[in-house]
């Protein structure tokens, strides 16, 4: 893999993890924690969504953003020839 390829492959794993962590960013702080109040006078199971988005709902979106990242890495690494 030339200098230029590997240049290319991180600046998009970068790319990948910023958008990933911008999304954890705003499910588990500002929804979680700033707009709880707005979020609670929507119930979901008799329970305000926005404690359940701090009790579970958080939790759940950053399994997901794993798996998503695995998914987008494997992309990636096939993308440029890097796959084992």
């Amino acid at each position: 893999m030339d200098l230029k390829n590997r240049q290319a492959y991180w600046r998009a794993n970068k790319a990948l993890i910023r958008n990933l962590l911008i999304v954890w960013a705003l499910v588990s702080i500002v929804f979680s924690i700033l707009l709880v109040q707005p979020l609670n006078a929507l119930r979901i199971g008799g329970l305000p969504f926005g404690f359940w988005m701090a009790q579970q709902g958080s939790i759940l979106i950053f399994v997901v953003l794993i798996f998503i990242y695995a998914v987008q890495m494997d992309k990636l690494d096939r993308k440029y020839d890097i796959d084992e």
